[in-house]
């Protein structure tokens, strides 16, 4: 069962148009994400809204069958891309998707936005 990490690619943090920068800052989380993801069994993809613009960087961590999570407001930075990738891993380890607190990453602790159920294997 493959873990996913979905990030959402046109996320923009407060004073991004000051910035002058030429991608958003949901751009540069992605590509961070995707260079720690690179070689591990975590896939990634990029989608173009999340809908959490209020809390902009978002991602979300989903595999079929498990606990999906919704995270947000990140720093495009090293930091969070490889805690990001780390939460994913031990999310991918763990049978129902749940992921004991006291082994999370620091860096995503307080990022947390929705936790939504596995849908149902049948009607």
């Amino acid at each position: 069962m493959t873990t996913w990490i979905t990030i959402c690619d046109t996320c923009k943090r407060d004073g991004w148009e000051d910035s002058q920068m030429d991608v958003t800052d949901g751009e540069v989380l992605a590509a961070l994400i995707e260079d720690q993801a690179q070689g591990s069994a975590i896939k990634t993809r990029r989608v173009s809204c999340l809908m959490g613009c209020t809390r902009s960087c978002n991602i979300a961590i989903q595999a079929a069958g498990k606990l999906a999570y919704t995270l947000g407001e990140f720093t495009p930075d090293k930091d969070t891309a490889a805690a990001i990738v780390d939460y994913a891993r031990l999310h991918a380890e763990s049978e129902t998707g749940q992921v004991p607190y006291r082994t999370w990453p620091q860096p995503i602790k307080g990022h947390f936005v929705t936790r939504h159920p596995p849908l149902p294997a049948s009607e």
